[in-house]
């Protein structure tokens, strides 16, 4: 039987990037149990070709990193909680780009072993898997002078001047599953790690579950070819996208105690 978990707002529209899958768990069954039969049907398998499932976390053993374990096994252990319940709504979303960070989390693991300091590769896919949002713009100068204004904290040129821009020429699509967790409980100052991705003009004219197909395939083969740092995220609030907050006026953008200036350059 599936444990009781804090209700979610499907609906909202943080949640369309796994929102199929979340409405689509079988009542009564353990969503451990769903989201192994998923990643079967899907035939996921894991960086070293093992197929993907969904395990108790009492299968960790005592000792044994838990990104490792995955590497070696298949197995993504999942406790009963809201954490590892959006974790596997991800992996079946984005297995692609699950799969890319759970390669090179093993990799630094087997090389360097746990230890007390991670590293930038390892600092940066943890950021990208536990808080990521995914800002995709369209090539050329409309995505740039949004992207721009973002990574300069001008909060009102993004999300006020330029707001006829998400949907038209960009979209944002959550990945971290901590971030999804913290949002069953909204709150303004909630800040996304936001990587930016650059998308062609077909990509505007797919449908909803080919776009986030498109990005699985991008963004992983990005984290196959490039070296992640923590350098590659630039700050978003996540209620401050257009449309998905009530209330979005010129007063909304001025709180700067969560729309903070850049940090003066010393």
């Amino acid at each position: 039987m599936s444990p009781a978990l804090p209700p979610i707002d499907w609906s909202q529209p943080w949640y369309a990037s796994v929102r199929d899958v979340g409405e689509g768990l079988r009542s009564g069954r353990h969503f451990r149990d769903s989201f192994s039969a998923q990643a079967a049907a899907l035939g996921l398998r894991n960086h070293a070709g093992l197929p993907l499932s969904f395990v108790p976390q009492e299968a960790l053993p005592d000792g044994t990193a838990y990104e490792a374990f995955i590497g070696a096994t298949g197995g993504v252990p999942t406790r009963d909680n809201l954490h590892d319940f959006f974790n596997g709504l991800v992996w079946l979303s984005f297995p692609r780009i699950k799969v890319q960070l759970n390669a090179l989390q093993a990799a630094q693991i087997a090389r360097d072993g746990v230890g007390r300091s991670r590293g930038p590769a390892r600092d940066g896919a943890t950021i990208f898997d536990e808080n990521a949002a995914l800002l995709v713009v369209r090539d050329g100068a409309a995505g740039q002078a949004l992207t721009a204004a973002l990574r300069e904290h001008r909060w009102r040129a993004a999300f006020l001047d330029q707001r006829a821009r998400f949907g038209a020429d960009a979209e944002v699509w959550l990945f971290g599953h901590a971030l999804m967790e913290k949002l069953v409980a909204p709150r303004k100052a909630i800040t996304a790690h936001t990587r930016v991705v650059r998308a062609g003009d077909a990509f505007f004219g797919l449908g909803h579950a080919a776009r986030r197909a498109w990005i699985d395939a991008a963004v992983a083969h990005e984290l196959a070819t490039q070296t992640l740092t923590t350098a590659d995220f630039m700050p978003m609030q996540v209620l401050g996208v257009p449309g998905w907050w009530p209330g979005q006026d010129a007063d909304f953008y001025d709180d700067a105690s969560v729309f903070r200036p850049p940090r003066a350059v010393r």
